[in-house]
This record gives structure tokens, sequence and C-alpha cells, in this order.
């Protein structure tokens, strides 16, 4: 692989987001290939009729961005349906690959849109909310090439513990300690393996970060403790709210000490979220990042090593000022003949009160002493919360690797942790998501990454569990979650058990594979994920191809994703690629498939795992958490070389907060 050639440039006065830590030196003159209005902010390229975008991390639509606008603005939407422009995460990273080949990050903290052929089906127009920003483009002979490239820019990613790739479960909400007790035994008793279980946010007191509520969690230490010594670790939620009530030793502290984010009139600035009213840290402020990351401490002196952070775009359900409006709105209307635009100017007086660019603009925050408007760096929030926490557990616990992931991010975060893709819904379409956000979020070096498996919101059906398990076994992170009031969708209560126990098996048979190609693609500035065509440069439909993937080196998923299907149409891009029909760990057919166009059958109890020409896939015997699991008890699928070997990684200890890792070779 060559090395990549990276240009930066620079307009107006950009603020420092901290999402490049390798930098260049500064060009001067007109960037090639874009065109630059007279006012920077607009961007303008014109694309040849076959090129493709790949990118913009966690997005809507498929792998192929081209043919709708993406705003770059972190919001709080569980609703992913393809009309939607933003989700939780910025990531404003792209490659064009066509007629020309290039890599292109805009380092900005605010919103920007990109028209990926919209409005004119051959023109990419993308638009920047202040001519202040860095502007990097990336040159390089493939895609792979741009995309080591960037990542290298940006710094390694973030290694989450072994355990992590373990199986794990949460439901909004486990609601008492017992709760989680009958989780972790139904899993067990039934032979299910898992590595851990989710406490939602109803394991606080009064939904109050830090706190454990002694009414329901009474033994939370002990529970741990026990947890444990079941192989299964405990992850509870942070959210990003403060809850504003006396005595609570959280808010007098960050009110005593200023830190949280103010008001335009130098005030707490006051929202609600989950507790009603609440205050913001001030994540930009560095004492206040310091003040709120060492908090996690409470929670890591009883034995938690893992922490979702959620509601960090910021999640605003209301600010005072806009309830008092919408109130009055409504009180205006009593006893009116309320027609068709006045019943729609209330239902959006109503709807509008969540998550307003109205209360962003009222938020400030201190950057160094300057004042600083929320709207400038909106897409930084989030980030910084999470690295509020990854900072403080080196100094809180040194001696171990925490398992942290977030909802809301920016590119700089994954150095920070991991992120999962947010609240989705249990729709077909959404595991098709799955699949193609996978690719996007790596080349923008999120690697620890997943979405809520079977779906978060909407009630699943037994066979989308089975088909989005089949997708799951291959998500670095692997976690059932679903809402509040919908269907319980502990894999233990479905009726054909022995198919999910064996696909939940499958997984930890793939986990030192997984874990070795993880690890490899962060050592070496790789995707773990990628798209046909990063590899098939030259063959049609593999540019085409939307819903296979190469993982790792060795193989090849192409799950199914549409409901009551026999199987799919597989594209298969190489001769003598190797198609094995997983049953179980060790039960299973081999058959030899020709480069072209095939339909393989696969029933909702199997998953095909398809193997690259001269490469095979190595598997262990399945443990009931990744504790047990023996790399020694390795077996090899696949025709190979005779002095065919793979090497893998393993965690063997840890030193300043990250894993320590050792490489052991075997041969079949």
């Amino acid at each position: 692989m060559n090395d990549p050639h990276i240009k930066k440039y620079i307009f107006g006065d950009p603020f420092e987001t901290g999402a490049v830590v390798n930098d260049v030196s500064i060009e001067t003159g007109n960037p090639p290939y874009i065109i630059l209005d007279k006012d920077p902010s607009a961007i303008t390229y014109t694309m040849g009729k076959s090129d493709r975008v790949y990118g913009l991390g966690e997005s809507v639509r498929g792998i192929n961005k081209r043919g709708w606008i993406y705003e770059m603005y972190c919001s709080d939407d569980p609703m992913h349906t393809e009309t939607k422009r933003s989700l939780y995460g910025s990531h404003p990273f792209m490659i064009v690959d066509g007629e020309e080949l290039f890599g292109l990050f805009i380092d900005y903290a605010d919103r920007i849109v990109f028209d990926i052929g919209y409005e004119s089906v051959n023109t990419i127009n993308i638009r920047v909310g202040a001519p202040d920003y860095k502007l990097y483009i990336i040159e390089g002979c493939t895609p792979d090439e741009i995309v080591s490239g960037f990542r290298r820019l940006i710094g390694k990613s973030y290694i989450p513990p072994f355990w992590a790739f373990g199986f794990q479960q949460s439901r909004w909400s486990y609601y008492t300690s017992n709760d989680v007790r009958r989780v972790i035994d139904s899993y067990k008793s039934d032979g299910f393996p898992l590595d851990a279980v989710y406490l939602d946010i109803d394991y606080m007191e009064d939904f109050k970060d830090f706190t454990v509520s002694s009414e329901r969690f009474p033994d939370l230490a002990e529970l741990v403790e026990s947890s444990k010594r079941n192989g299964v670790h405990l992850v509870p939620i942070i959210d990003a709210g403060v809850k504003i009530e006396e005595g609570y030793d959280v808010y007098e502290e960050g009110r005593d000490n200023g830190f949280f984010c103010k008001d335009e009139n130098g005030e707490d600035f006051t929202a609600a979220v989950w507790p009603g009213r609440v205050c913001f840290p001030d994540f930009l402020n560095k004492d206040a990042a310091h003040w709120f990351g060492m908090k996690y401490k409470t929670l890591i002196d009883l034995g938690i090593d893992g922490f979702w952070n959620d509601m960090n775009e910021p999640a605003i359900f209301y600010s005072e000022n806009r309830l008092d409006k919408a109130i009055d709105k409504v009180a205006s209307l009593k006893g009116v003949n309320i027609g068709i635009y006045d019943f729609f100017a209330l239902k959006d007086t109503v709807l509008g009160l969540s998550n307003s660019g109205e209360d962003y603009s009222a938020m400030y925050h201190n950057v160094n002493g300057e004042r600083i408007c929320h709207d400038k760096v909106h897409n930084l929030f989030g980030y910084n919360m999470t690295k509020s926490a990854s900072d403080a557990f080196k100094e809180i616990a040194p001696d171990k690797n925490i398992l942290l992931f977030s909802r809301a991010s920016y590119i700089g975060m994954h150095r920070c942790g991991g992120i999962w893709m947010g609240d989705n819904q249990s729709w077909w379409s959404h595991l098709k998501l799955n699949l193609q956000m996978l690719p996007s979020l790596n080349m923008c070096g999120f690697m620890y990454t997943g979405a809520d498996l079977v779906g978060f919101g909407d009630n699943c059906t037994e066979e989308l569990a089975l088909r989005w398990l089949a997708l799951g076994i291959f998500n670095p992170l692997m976690r059932n979650h679903s809402a509040l009031g919908t269907r319980d969708q502990e894999f233990y209560r479905f009726e054909n058990k022995d198919a999910f126990r064996s696909l939940l098996n499958l997984r930890y048979s793939l986990i030192p594979y997984l874990y070795s190609e993880f690890v490899r693609s962060v050592e070496q500035d790789k995707m773990m994920f990628r798209p046909l065509s990063f590899e098939y440069r030259e063959d049609k439909f593999a540019a085409a191809c939307e819903d296979q993937l190469l993982v790792g080196d060795s193989i090849m998923i192409a799950p199914v994703y549409e409901p009551n299907a026999i199987g799919k149409n597989v594209y298969i891009p190489e001769e003598n690629m190797i198609a094995v029909r997983m049953r179980a760990y060790d039960d299973y057919t081999v058959e030899h498939l020709s480069k072209g166009h095939h339909f393989i059958e696969i029933p909702a109890n199997e998953t095909v795992i398809y193997i690259r020409k001269g490469k095979a896939l190595p598997l262990v015997t399945p443990a009931a958490c990744t504790a047990d699991i023996n790399p020694d008890t390795v077996k090899f699928i696949g025709e190979f070389a005779d002095d065919y070997e793979y090497t893998f990684c393993i965690e063997a200890g840890v030193q300043n907060g990250e894993s320590i890792i050792t490489k052991k070779t075997y041969k079949p």
C-alpha cells in the first residue's frame, strides 16, 4: 500500500475540535477537485455518471451515499427512515470514487449539509454553516489507501476489553436487582452464553446520574460481584443532564463551581430530560469535564467496568421558556373553532418543544475563558462527554480497560470509545441499515460499533430476531436492546431456542477471529468491514453490491434482511469461494461456488459464511462467556496452502487503561 498524500486548507477562524492528532502542513492556493464559491462555506464538485460516494459515518441509506442530502448534526431522532438527513453522530468524511479518486474531511463543529447528487444528479453541493473550518483532501490510489491516510490523521481507534466482544443483553428497563438476576439465570440455565447485562435509567434514584436506587438496587455491589462470578458484567447508563435538586451533590457541586452550561444572562441553562429540570455539564470546559469524568468513580468503586453514555446530543425534551410559549398557545385556542392551519400551528408548537435549535442557540460554553455559543460547537458535546470519562478512567482505574461507548459522537471520539447506532426500530430495513453503516463508520475510525439487535423500538417477530442475530454475531458490539412497552425479546423467550442458542454459540466460536481482525484493523489503520468494491476494483457487480461485506481478511457475509425469505441472491466476487452453511459450530456443510450470481437458500435457523480463496475461517470451541474461551481449541475451515497460518490477538493484561495484546500463531 502506498502512502496517501494529505493536503490541509484553513478557512476563516475554525474552532479546534480535537479530531486531528497527527496534523499536516497548511497548503496555499485552491484545493484540488472542488470548486469554492467566493464564500468558502459553499463547496461544489461535479461527479461522473458512475462515481460512487462512500463515508459520512452514521447516516441513513446505502453504502453508496449518492442521491440524497445528509446533514452532519448530532440529532436525537429514533425514527431512522430513509427520508431523515441526520442521526446521532457527525462524521463529515467521504470518498469520491470514480473518474477521480479522493477523500474529503471538513473539520467543523456545527451543521454541514452534504447534497450528494440530490438537487442535481451529478453535483455534490456542500454547505458549511460558517466559513470557519479546516478542509483536508486525501489522495491515494485506492479507497483503502485514502481510509488509511485519514485514519492515521485522526489517530488510533479505541480497543475495548476482550469481554466486550461477548453477547450483551439490555432493556429499558430491568427495574430491580432481582430482574437482573432473573435475566442472567434464564440465559445461563438455558445454556446461552452471556457476558453483560445493562442497567438502564431505572437503576438510578429519580434519574440522577451517579446515584443508585436504594429501593430497587439495594445490593448493587453484591450484584456486580455475583454477576462477575457468573461471567457477566453489569453496564450502567450515564445521561448528559444533571437533575436540579437541592441536596444532590452532583448538582450542587456543578452549580457552585460554575461547571454547567450558561444562558445568555450567565445563569445556568436549564432544560428538561428524564428527571425533569436539568443542567448540562459544560464538557468543553476542561475543569468541568474533569469533574464530571471523576464522578464515574462512584460506580467503578462498586465493581462496574463498563458504561454507555446517552442523551448527549444533547437531547432536550423542552426548555422552560419554550414550554411556557407552548402552554400559552394551547390556552389561547381554548373554545376556538380550530381550523386546519391553526391545528397545524398547534401541533408544530408542541412537537417542536424537543431538541429545538432555539434552545441550542441559548446555551453557552466556557472554553478556556472564552464564552462560546453552543451553536458553534454542537457536534462536540457528546464527544467531549465521552472523552471526559475516558480521560478520568486512566486516573481512576489505570489497571482496568473499561468498556465505554456513546450515542452522540464526532470524529475524534473514536479514540475514547465506541458508539452504538442509536435508538433504531424492529424493522427489516434497520437490519439492512445495520449492515450498511458498518463500513461507513469504520472509515471514520469507529470500529467498536453495532446496532441494537432486533431493534430498540416497536415489536419484533421471531423471524426478524433470528435473521438479525445472523448479522449481529459479526458486530463488534453485540447487544440486544429494547424499549419500554415493547415485546420482551431476550433470546431465551422465543419458541425456537435451539436456533438462537446455536447462533450465539457460533458467535463465541468466532470471537477470537473477530477480535484479532478488529485489533489488526486498529493497529494498521484499516477497515474491518469493507464494501466489495474496495477489494474487487474492476468488477462492476462488486461496485454495485450494497448488501454484502468483507469481514476481516478471510470472510464475506451476505445476510438475509427480508421477511418470509427462503434465501437470497448473493454475488460471489472470486472463483472457488467456499460457502459454509452453519447450523451450529459443529454442524455445517461446505460448498464451492464459482464467480458470479447465485441464489443461496438460507433457512432462518442457519447462517452462511463465505470464505475467500486461499483463506481459512478459524473457529474455537464455544464457551459460556469470553473468560472461558480457549484459543488453543482452534480448528480451521477452508482450502489453503500447506504453510498457511493464522495469528490470534490475545488480551494479556491492562496497562494505563489499555489492553496489553499478545500474538499467538496457529497452523492447521
